[in-house]
């Protein structure tokens, strides 16, 4: 059907819904930027082809009445021109079609969109969705942006596409004996683990999900391929860089590493200084001796990055190194939406950007199903007395988790030894508060509750009970203030001894000693309090009669 005959097929049976819209003149680019996205994911929705933006026609009464909108001549924010302008916000840049075309004397501007491919299409880093004949912003309806992954994955996964001339010989044979045997260890209770050692290569690779009726797929090029092999995937990147950082930043190491990534991710680790913890920072002894890092947890955070990282964005997954941590960073949408969810749900995502790879890395005994694998990387964590692994999903397509290789603070960690009840959300909301992340007022509520928390919300901290039953006195007392006269005394006491006292002597004595949920201006304006205090009240000093760095303080004398 030419689009003529589809336009006026679409007008007279067709009011506005999810995947059409109908304007007259009403021409704003940011608008018409946002309806491209929300129709191309609602196409995605309704397993429609295109999404269409039509002006001409009247809402509700489906009227043909014209448009005087001209796409040719029109433009985006400044003087770009209207359609580069939107191919350029949209992301990732699908294909979308402008027309003009008459019905009878009436002119009509279309929009042909494409439904969304792969995943959600952006415009200026927003998702958009319709509602009926509403248009809202996606991640407001989590539950629909997962159906569009689910549905953009039905229709195609890159991971699963034939690598058009790749052969056996272009896999590395160690990597197909490894994965054999790793194959055989997840499968020991299978009703097939018998026949395993009788397959022979293209079979054994079929069942694993790395070929697809003997011909191999970009999964098996990723974790088995020669490096030689990646062209057969191009233009997509598989490659890991490991980088090392001194404490300041600088670089001091680096190394690339390509396919096979079931061989060379032992590699990777080899590379890692995994030192021993002996003793927490007070000088005590740690209860055992442990490893700055869980063997299972870096495979499992590197092994995640593999399965879900985004080929086709041409980046690396990276892995810096650093004196106390380490930082994992893929390209790729965190599917789950927060990492809550996954934690509070305990169950196996159903939506993958690469199913295939996933399946593969499952069965070769790498991954466990996401959400489980991810819920096992905290508990492990926890029951190491260690930090529990950070997610950082603030930046567009790009997923950062970073595993702490150090203790914190010792007696925290002394009050995890010895607070074994605490569950595992207790335990993630009092490692956010041990690391001065701003909790929610709802989880406020719920650690003060169980008195487990004290502080004028937002800047709370471990209750003084918890520190007493751990003894924590010391870090408790970096929160809770000391008597006013305590400093006054320091005070005097440090002008007695050097016959003055400075504004920055004064701040280097106090500054430190005043709590540590304070900012720098409240602890200033504290000290400032004070210095008033013991000079108008007190009468206890008295300064120079200079400002600034000129200032001297004195002892008063009678």
């Amino acid at each position: 059907m030419d689009l003529k005959k589809l336009v006026i097929s679409l007008i007279s049976q067709t009011n506005e819904n999810e995947w059409i819209e109908y304007k007259v003149n009403n021409y704003n680019p940011q608008l018409i930027g946002e309806y491209l996205s929300a129709l191309s994911n609602s196409a995605c929705l309704n397993f429609e082809p295109f999404g269409y933006l039509i002006f001409g026609v009247k809402d509700k009464t489906n009227k043909i009445v014209g448009t005087r909108f001209n796409p040719t001549n029109a433009k985006g924010k400044g003087s770009e021109s209207l359609e580069p302008w939107l191919r350029r916000l949209l992301n990732p840049r699908i294909n979308f079609k402008i027309s003009e075309l008459w019905i009878e004397e009436h002119k009509l501007v279309v929009f042909q969109i494409d439904a969304a491919p792969d995943q959600p299409v952006k415009f200026k880093g927003t998702a958009y969705i319709r509602i009926g004949e509403h248009k809202h912003k996606l991640s407001e309806h989590p539950a629909l942006e997962k159906k569009i992954w689910n549905n953009a994955n039905l229709k195609k996964d890159w991971s699963a596409q034939i690598a058009e001339g790749a052969y056996l010989e272009h896999l590395d044979d160690d990597a197909i004996e490894k994965a054999k045997k790793e194959f055989k260890t997840k499968h020991k209770q299978s009703n097939f683990y018998l026949e395993i050692d009788g397959w022979n290569d293209l079979t054994f690779l079929n069942k694993a999900k790395l070929a697809i009726n003997g011909k191999l797929t970009f999964a098996a090029i990723i974790l088995l391929g020669k490096q030689e092999s990646t062209h057969f995937i191009n233009p997509a990147v598989a490659r890991i860089s490991w980088i090392l950082k001194d404490k300041n930043g600088i670089e001091l190491d680096y190394f690339h590493f390509d396919p096979p990534f079931l061989l060379n991710v032992d590699k990777l680790f080899n590379k890692i200084r995994n030192l021993t913890i002996r003793e927490l920072p007070d000088g005590t002894l740690f209860p055992i001796e442990i490893d700055q890092y869980d063997n299972w947890v870096m495979r499992e955070a590197l092994h995640n990055c593999i399965a879900h990282q985004d080929y086709r964005m041409q980046n690396r997954i990276t892995i810096l190194e650093n004196p106390d941590d380490l930082v994992f960073v893929n390209s790729g949408s965190f599917l789950p939406g927060s990492i809550e969810n996954v934690l509070e749900q305990n169950a196996p995502h159903s939506i993958y950007p690469n199913k295939q790879l996933t399946e593969a890395m499952v069965n070769l005994n790498m991954i466990d199903i996401i959400g489980s694998g991810i819920r096992r990387m905290f508990i492990s964590q926890r029951n190491r007395f260690m930090p529990l692994p950070g997610y950082d999903l603030s930046i567009e397509n790009k997923v950062r988790v970073k595993l702490i290789g150090k203790v914190l603070d010792g007696e925290y960690t002394k009050a995890l030894i010895k607070n074994t009840e605490l569950t595992l959300a207790e335990t993630i909301l009092l490692d956010k508060v041990q690391k001065r992340h701003k909790i929610s007022q709802e989880a406020h509520q719920l650690l003060k509750k169980k008195k487990l928390v004290e502080g004028r919300y937002p800047n709370i901290f471990v209750s003084s009970e918890v520190a007493q039953k751990t003894d924590r006195k010391v870090e408790y007392q970096k929160y809770k203030a000391f008597n006013t006269g305590y400093y006054k005394d320091m005070i005097l006491a440090f002008i007695k001894r050097n016959h003055s006292a400075s504004p920055e002597e004064l701040n280097q004595l106090i500054l430190g000693k005043l709590p540590d949920n304070l900012s720098v201006t409240q602890k200033k304006n504290r000290l400032r309090n004070i210095m008033y205090d013991m000079s108008h009240r007190d009468q206890t000093i008295k300064n120079n009669g200079k400002r600034g760095n000129h200032t001297k303080w004195y002892i008063k004398l009678d």
